[in-house]
């Protein structure tokens, strides 16, 4: 989740797959991963779409990937579950 944005785990995981192997292009052509949105990537997830008509999508994309990063478990990385740590 980020903001008003629900998106299921495996779709993130399926982001943050496209988001790390735009990482391992010519280091002197990579944008900033700042500004770096996945919108013109064609195996974006469709659930993305709509963040992509947001200014601030290079950073909720950033957010979302950095969440599938985390070495949480899967249950614990669920919204719906709370008190694992």
């Amino acid at each position: 989740q980020d903001g008003d944005f629900k998106f299921p785990l495996e779709s993130v995981k399926k982001l943050k797959e496209v988001m790390d192997g735009h990482r391992h292009i010519n280091p002197r052509m990579m944008v900033p991963v700042a500004s770096y949105s996945p919108c013109q990537e064609k195996h974006l997830p469709e659930e993305f779409r709509p963040v992509c008509k947001r200014e601030d999508a290079p950073m909720i994309f950033r957010r979302l990937s950095l969440a599938a990063g985390d070495d949480l478990c899967e249950i614990c990385a669920n919204a719906a579950c709370a008190g694992c740590l």
